[in-house]
């Protein structure tokens, strides 16, 4: 597995100086980005081949929030690469041991000039060592968004800052804006996050929120017509002290 040391900065804690869960999914996303750096496979190198790795799902499950100042490590580990699909796990843990929260996620990798998915080169695929699935429950990928009940809320423009390196909208940039819509006070023990296309600069995102259980939110980001650009699924706990 790779992994990176990092400590919990007063930048990505809320109000309750606890790890927000957008700069935890900071947190994982930096860590694929450094290994593939330090593979020689990173993003300079993608680009000049014409590629790009898009997420397409993310399911983060999360035991405990780290607090401002803790010490952390972030791991993770691919352990599927096929066709154009690269399946990763990651983890977050204490200095200790303890593991606070783990994670599975999807990418494809896109051919940019044709915006298509691209058969994963082998002189990328092995780069990458593979590693057994973490022992975590799986859910399905797709999240089923209620035909009706849901309650439209402020629209969001597109900035330059929502923007990553491939001019589209940075994967975490849809969970912030998921996120401001959750109770106040709720800590979300479980998250997913499926993607279905990307915004890019002017887009104007509709967020659609949705009670879809006891504990559970629903926040659909949709496009203008209701086409969706992704849906995040909350399971909430209480607000931990």
């Amino acid at each position: 597995m790779y992994s990176f040391d990092g400590r919990i900065r007063f930048s990505e804690v809320g109000e309750d100086l606890l790890l927000t869960p957008e700069s935890l999914i900071d947190y994982y996303q930096d860590c694929s980005t450094f290994q593939s750096e330090d593979l020689g496979i990173g993003l300079k190198f993608l680009r000049e081949q014409g590629f790009a790795w898009l997420i397409n799902y993310w399911q983060i499950d999360i035991l405990r929030y780290p607090a401002l100042g803790e010490c952390v490590r972030t791991g993770t580990s691919p352990y599927q690469l096929r066709g154009f699909m690269g399946l990763r796990n990651f983890i977050m843990e204490t200095a200790q041991g303890e593991t606070l929260a783990l994670a599975n996620s999807v990418w494809s990798l896109i051919n940019m000039d044709k915006m298509q998915p691209a058969r994963i080169p082998q002189f990328v695929a092995e780069r990458y060592e593979l590693f057994p699935k973490f022992d975590m429950e799986y859910l399905p990928r797709k999240i089923a968004v209620p035909q009706e009940g849901g309650e439209p809320c402020t629209p969001v423009q597109v900035q330059q800052y929502h923007l990553d390196t491939n001019h589209h909208v940075n994967n975490g940039q849809y969970l912030r804006m998921a996120s401001a819509l959750l109770p106040e006070g709720a800590k979300p023990r479980r998250i997913r996050i499926a993607y279905q296309r990307q915004a890019v600069l002017g887009d104007e995102i509709i967020p659609v929120r949705y009670r879809t259980g006891e504990d559970t939110v629903l926040v659909a980001l949709d496009g203008i017509g209701g086409s969706p650009y992704a849906a995040a699924e909350f399971v909430m706990t209480e607000r931990t002290e």
